[in-house]
């Protein structure tokens, strides 16, 4: 699987390669996401954060081991070959932890990093780029690159012997995980000279610590090529102003670059992505967006055939639910009590995802998916309230089924990340 990976970094015929990185630990954007590279043959790349998922437990409550067994079992039920797995571990560093001091932090996500790697994750995105207590905001690259490769010589440590060495993303222009808190509408581009700056001091960091081996393994750097997505709009990825950036990729032979945030994408902008050298394309908010989308879809539909209270509905309890807990969301979303309404359901940072596992959800769409098993959804519903999926349906070539149906959601959101990189052309 790391040779698999590095491959990204050869383009062939005059093509650049691509392979989308997917974010998410919601089991039916995964089941979608392996089913359709079954029926591609293709490789899939799934994701997990520091702070979704490590040693401690993380925000899932998985561990790496664990979370390893959760998508296999998936694999397993959906039919999609183990050996095209491969499992990555995003911003790897001292995050969950930066509250304590830099020593403890950074011990803890050393331990983090080992788990990772013993748990078979081939993919590993260094990221220490972040203060911890009394320190600054950000750092200096100097000491990003020191702190990555301390956890580098960990991470070559880790693991049975003889097995698989992961290869690893570095870089310190990251967009904030799960999108903007604000409207934006336009992005800085890294700088050229920043980009080569980042690669020349961790090239020496991990010099310096005994692993030039690992660097040798060094696939991708994250640079912000202009793509970034907040609560109300995108902002699309312009070719243009990226022009300097991906010409950088000339003087950095073996490497590609790493685009976070590219949810909400137009086709032509991720198709431009990968030609221009950002060979790793993250999507996991638009994924579980488009579920949602499908689920409320599917409410309405039942609220219909059955004629429903409102109270009754899946968006009364999800809305319920966040409300009696606004952790995830209150600091996120701004605005009076009307416009954060909207946006607890509608927000492309979708930071509904984060109440998907908790019992009352879980509940709520077990109750919904359990009144329409079995049933004739007629197509004038589908129409109504799942209108993308009506010529589909009508035609035949789609089930009005609730399970197809949520699987066709995630699988048209992966379409554009499909044919960017090549696949089904």
């Amino acid at each position: 699987m790391t040779t698999r990976l590095l491959d990204l970094a050869s383009p062939t015929a005059g093509r650049r390669p691509g392979i989308t990185s997917v974010c998410s630990a919601h089991p039916l954007v995964i089941a979608a996401a392996l089913a359709q590279g079954r029926d591609d043959g293709t490789d899939v790349l799934i994701e997990a954060t520091c702070n979704q998922v490590n040693q401690e437990g993380g925000y899932t409550g998985m561990t790496p081991a664990d979370f390893r067994r959760f998508v296999e079992e998936i694999a397993d039920r959906v039919g999609f070959d183990r050996a095209r797995l491969i499992l990555g571990g995003d911003h790897l560093g001292p995050n969950p932890w930066k509250a304590l001091p830099a020593e403890e932090a950074l011990a803890r996500a050393g331990a983090m990093v080992a788990a990772y790697v013993e748990a078979g994750f081939t993919k590993i995105h260094l990221d220490t780029s972040m203060g911890c207590r009394g320190e600054p905001e950000a750092l200096p690259d100097a000491v990003t690159a020191g702190r990555a490769a301390r956890l580098a010589a960990i991470s070559e440590a880790a693991g049975p012997e003889g097995s698989e060495k992961p290869v690893y993303i570095i870089g310190t222009e990251v967009p904030i995980p799960g999108g903007a808190f604000e409207a934006l509408d336009h992005l800085a581009v890294t700088r050229p000279e920043a980009a080569l700056e980042t690669v020349a001091v961790h090239r020496a960091a991990f010099a310096d610590a005994g692993v030039a081996g690992a660097f040798e393994r060094t696939l991708g750097v994250v640079v912000q090529p202009g793509v970034e997505f907040g609560n109300e709009n995108v902002v699309v990825y312009d070719r243009p102003a990226a022009a300097a950036l991906s010409a950088a990729l000339d003087r950095m032979p073996g490497l590609v670059f790493e685009a976070h945030s590219t949810d909400y994408q137009p086709a032509e902008a991720l198709a431009a992505l990968v030609q221009d050298g950002f060979a790793i394309l993250k999507v996991g908010p638009g994924l579980t967006f488009a579920l949602r989308e499908a689920l409320y879809g599917l409410d309405r539909i039942a609220a219909v055939m059955d004629g429903l209270a409102e109270d009754d509905t899946l968006a009364a309890a999800m809305e319920r639910l966040m409300v009696a807990e606004p952790g995830h969301w209150a600091k996120y979303y701004p605005g009076d009590a009307s416009a954060q309404r909207i946006q607890r359901h509608y927000s492309y940072s979708d930071r509904i995802r984060y109440y998907w596992p908790h019992r009352a959800a879980s509940g709520a769409v077990e109750r919904l998916l359990s009144r329409l098993a079995g049933r004739h959804i007629p197509e004038t519903l589908v129409s109504q309230y799942l209108g993308p999926f009506y010529p589909a349906v009508a035609a035949g070539t789609l089930a009005a089924r609730p399970d197809a149906l949520l699987r066709a959601a995630v699988q048209r959101a992966l379409a554009p990340y499909r044919a960017a990189c090549g696949i089904g052309s």
